[in-house]
């Protein structure tokens, strides 16, 4: 029997029991039990679960309450580690099974599909909504008030338990592909869990492992990557995450080894890490997607910018010149292949075309730099003077650009900054050279009297994600290689994720991102 039939025959309670039993194992990492069974027949004499869905479908369905053999190891510790990871895989296929209704069936009429919304509703593909997917996102925090929790008659069971040991259990295990894939199941479709991440004073719990992973994304996956970036551009889509961030000081950064890191804040840490990604791709990857990923990140954080460390707002800087280099070789490029004739015409316009279109988005993301550093000189200065430090240090930058169409007015509020404290280093009477605390004092010092004159208010940037129209066609794949890669006894050549039609001369087309 297969995966749909049995969401198909399944009630909405074994559904709920089974998604809440999984999540317990991966919270709890229970021992298995000696001899764990599940009743056949129900108490009041009717059919139990074995016979309402076919005893081969229930032993899937009733994983989470049988201990099977490729479960058990030699030691207690390796047992309940292997149970509490077998659950959450087992919760992955569930939640992320996805059955297309082919063009000999017709569209259901209850409601139970799904379809692209810019597409035809006559052309658009359908799916049969995952019973498991809607549990997990229903699912409710049992500190809640029991009435909430329940559900009422219409809504079935729902699935309850501690948002706080979930949280807690995430963090401890982020360094596993498929905990970060349940987080970012969790946080972009449970509005409730979401929301209970965003009000943890202790945002460090999830976030340190996601930092320390992206600082060692040359080790892992341009998939593992995207999947971290996206948790965290959504938690950066709301305004207190991004002021706690920043007001969460850290007594130390072990695992950064560039330098040494002592009492830097969370948002700091996230802005050096995420500007180290961008760097990382540019010289490795060269990702136009994970490149806007991380800039959206940091243009969420800019407005809310606190107390910045000398070392991030240097990095912030930084890019814009790197960037800038880079855009700089570009537009030279461009020019180069302009004034050249080649034999070969066509050639000569493809690569033109291709530097042009590489020259644009390099054009995009440099605003989007100064759109970062605008906010945080417009709405959070007189908290960020070694933002004001670093700009003043590195101002020459800055002025290829300053008649720039795009960037121009934006340099109009970075260069009003400039001459604000440019005026006041030259009227102050120094005996002996500038130093970088006699700077930074004078910086802390007229950031007080800073009010703002003549800056120009722009609308503050604000990136939200969407996942693409056709997400199962990544993550369906994605979760089926997290499973496989783990032992699961599955044949391979059995799984067939998607009726497709073959065409001899068609090339393998590359996956689908996010």
């Amino acid at each position: 029997m297969c995966i749909l039939s049995l969401m198909r025959l399944c009630f909405s309670s074994i559904v709920a029991s089974v998604v809440q039993k999984l999540l317990l194992n991966f919270v709890r990492r229970p021992q298995i039990p000696s001899n764990g069974s599940h009743p056949v027949f129900s108490d009041d004499g009717g059919p139990g679960v074995l016979q309402r869905v076919g005893s081969a479908a229930a032993n899937f369905v009733l994983l989470p309450y049988y201990t099977f053999n490729y479960f058990v190891s030699a030691s207690a510790e390796g047992t309940t580690s292997q149970l509490a990871d077998n659950s959450l895989l087992v919760l992955l296929i569930l939640i992320y099974y996805r059955k297309c209704i082919s063009m000999n069936e017709s569209i259901p009429t209850d409601g139970v599909y799904m379809s692209d919304s810019n597409t035809n509703v006559k052309d658009a593909p359908a799916f049969h909504e995952n019973p498991y997917c809607k549990a997990l996102n229903n699912a409710k925090d049992i500190q809640f008030d029991h009435a909430d929790v329940e559900g009422n008659a219409q809504n079935g069971p729902v699935v309850s338990l501690s948002f706080a040991s979930l949280f807690d259990a995430l963090g401890t295990c982020l360094k596993d592909e498929s905990s970060v894939l349940l987080l970012y199941s969790l946080v972009h479709g449970n509005c409730d869990f979401q929301e209970y991440v965003l009000v943890r004073t202790d945002l460090d719990t999830l976030l340190m492992p996601i930092l320390e992973m992206l600082y060692n994304a040359s080790r892992k996956t341009s998939n593992q990557i995207y999947m971290l970036l996206i948790i965290l551009l959504i938690l950066s889509q709301d305004s207190t995450f991004n002021a706690s961030v920043h007001k969460l000081v850290l007594p130390s950064v072990p695992w950064y080894q560039e330098r040494l890191m002592h009492q830097t804040s969370l948002g700091s840490l996230m802005v050096v890490v995420l500007i180290r990604t961008i760097k990382y791709n540019l010289s490795k990857l060269r990702d136009v997607y994970l490149h806007t990923n991380c800039l959206a990140i940091l243009a969420n954080m800019g407005p809310h910018a606190h107390k910045l460390s000398a070392y991030a707002s240097q990095r912030l800087v930084s890019l814009f010149d790197m960037l800038s280099r880079k855009y700089a070789k570009l537009a030279e490029l461009k020019n180069d292949k302009a004034l050249k004739v080649t034999p070969d015409q066509m050639e000569a316009d493809i690569i033109s075309d291709d530097t042009s279109t590489e020259l644009h988005i390099y054009t995009d993301f440099l605003r989007i730099v100064l759109e970062i550093i605008n906010a945080i000189l417009t709405y959070a200065l007189p908290r960020n003077p070694e933002v004001v430090y670093a700009v003043l240090h590195r101002q020459e930058v800055f002025q290829p650009f300053k008649n720039h169409p795009r960037f121009n007015e934006l340099l109009e509020n970075i260069y009003t900054v400039l001459d604000f404290f440019n005026s006041r280093m030259d009227m102050q009477q120094l005996d002996g050279e500038w130093s970088v605390d006699k700077v930074l004092e004078l910086i802390n010092k007229n950031c007080r009297s800073w009010r703002g004159e003549g800056m120009k208010m722009f609308t503050q940037l604000r990136f939200t994600y969407e996942q693409e129209s056709h997400p199962e066609e990544f993550f369906i794949p994605y979760a089926w290689r997290l499973i496989l890669s783990r032992g699961f006894s599955f044949n391979p050549g059995a799984i067939n994720l998607f009726p497709v039609e073959i065409h001899v001369d068609d090339s393998p087309s590359s996956e689908q991102k996010v």
